[in-house]
């Protein structure tokens, strides 16, 4: 599923610490994703950075980088298909309720699911996954 994006759609965490760890892929991706669709993410993968920081450098840097993306709220509609998500794949694919809730956002704004965890949605009906690298 590895392919170049094009197309709107919600960056999971992992890309983003990829791009902060400075690797060159994840770093084009999102340069071309800013450059051609705009940057947006998941308001769970905003919590998910801001729980990485170990000091308070560590935190202007990610609200710096909070500051040029589209930060997507989980709506109530988002809410119930992540909870019927959680029923659905909890017991027979692990699903975690941080990738529940970025799934049905995905689902919800109708957009790419954009992530190396490719195998940590693919289960989920209608949800379009991309690996970018």
């Amino acid at each position: 599923m590895e392919q170049t994006a094009d197309t709107r759609g919600i960056i999971d965490t992992d890309i983003l610490i990829d791009g902060q760890r400075r690797r060159d892929d994840a770093r084009d991706f999102l340069a071309r994703q800013r450059r051609v669709v705009g940057l947006e993410i998941s308001v769970i993968s905003a919590m998910e950075l801001v729980k990485g920081c170990q000091n308070a450098l560590a935190l202007a840097r990610v609200e710096q980088f909070l500051r040029v993306v589209r930060v997507l709220p989980i709506s109530g509609t988002a809410s119930r298909v992540a909870y019927h998500l959680m029923q659905r794949f909890y017991l027979s694919h692990g699903l975690l309720i941080p990738d529940a809730l970025i799934a049905a956002t995905a689902l919800d704004y109708g957009v790419t699911l954009y992530t190396k965890n490719v195998r940590h949605f693919l289960m989920i009906p209608g949800l379009t996954v991309v690996r970018p690298y």
